[in-house]
């Protein structure tokens, strides 16, 4: 997985954020379906208030989260390297991809625990495990209720077709955070530019680039549930190609469509492409969980998403399948287009790409 090139980057501008969808989660049921769906089809991407997650669960699994990164270095990767769980420093994928970041990948499965490495992360692994499946906890249950709206919002009889993938015991959902330290005033003198340090020179301050924290890409998974701290980075790629930045809000949970969601809902919703940019003075502190199906889970369009105006954009893979060639591309890879159809339309038949 990998960063974009300067060049393709340097194509997009970037603006502030205009019509970021946010949804009260409060609200009446019915009307929350509605404008979930109109933002993953118009935005794949949006807000989400009163979503019910604890201020409590929240604020321990920061705080653990921050303790952990602000130990010295040689500590920190006593939970390393990944396997395929553990902690990360810079280092993007297996492609050499880099970013101004370090990084601590967890299984968020339902009847997963805490790897053994536990011990190098916290010096009290089982308050470090408690506050881990507390949060994951609560952003599963929070998930799963998106999905639903979604389902009862397009009219599906099974409304639990969507948040049962994720729901499964052997669901491959993870949990990161991520921690992108203040910028270095002096980075240039105490640290020459390597070959893989990208900048955005559409997003400069001054004249002076901007860094990139985390490269351009979507997410493979179903569902992201993204909070971060009041550190403003996040930016998402609307549709015509400008970058609009995210304001941050603790209180807030970003919700983000990922390219599974986009097939099985045959291009209906769209997987949101996003990056993060490193230029604060104060630390950045995010986290994810990915919902996703197990490694055997079917993936196709739902038969409700095709008709004739909308013939079956992709072939039927497992969950397995495409995350194995999710990581065989560059972060910026379209992944999904290895599994679309092609169409000739003077005999109305289709191949497989």
């Amino acid at each position: 997985m990998g960063v974009q090139s300067p060049n393709l980057m340097r194509n997009k501008k970037t603006c502030r954020a205009v019509g970021i969808p946010t949804i009260d989660l409060s609200m009446d049921r019915s009307l929350v379906s509605q404008l979930i769906i109109r933002a993953c089809e118009e935005h794949g991407f949006f807000k989400l208030t009163n979503h019910g997650v604890s201020t409590e669960i929240i604020s321990r699994i920061e705080q653990k989260s921050c303790d952990f990164f602000a130990k010295p270095a040689s500590v920190k990767q006593q939970a390393g390297p990944l396997t395929p769980f553990g902690y990360g420093c810079k280092s993007i994928g297996f492609h050499g991809d880099k970013g101004e970041l370090e990084y601590l990948l967890l299984d968020a499965n339902p009847t997963s625990s805490i790897p053994q490495r536990t011990k190098a992360i916290s010096n009290d692994p089982e308050k470090f495990s408690c506050a881990v499946d507390d949060y994951v906890q609560a952003v599963r249950e929070l998930t799963c209720d998106i999905l639903d709206l979604v389902a009862e919002g397009l009219g599906l009889v099974d409304k639990s077709t969507f948040s049962r993938l994720i729901d499964d015991v052997e669901s491959d959902s993870v949990f990161r955070v991520n921690h992108y330290p203040p910028m270095d005033q002096n980075l240039k003198v105490l640290n020459p530019i390597s070959k893989f340090q990208m900048f955005d020179t559409n997003n400069a301050n001054n004249g002076t680039p901007s860094r990139v924290g985390f490269g351009e890409h979507s997410d493979p998974q179903i569902l992201t549930i993204l909070r971060s701290n009041d550190v403003g980075g996040l930016q998402i790629c609307s549709s015509d190609g400008l970058w609009i930045s995210v304001p941050p809000n603790p209180s807030e949970f970003c919700v983000l469509v990922g390219d599974t969601f986009q097939a099985l809902t045959n291009d209906r919703f769209k997987g949101v492409r996003h990056r993060v940019m490193a230029n604060s003075n104060k630390p950045r502190l995010s986290m994810m969980y990915f919902g996703a199906p197990s490694l055997n889970a079917v993936v196709s369009p739902l038969p409700q998403m095709v008709s004739s105006n909308s013939p079956t954009v992709y072939k039927p893979f497992t969950w397995g399948e495409f995350k194995k060639a999710a990581f065989s591309l560059r972060l910026a890879g379209r992944r999904l287009d290895q599994f679309k159809y092609s169409y000739n339309y003077n005999d109305d038949k289709m191949t497989e790409c």
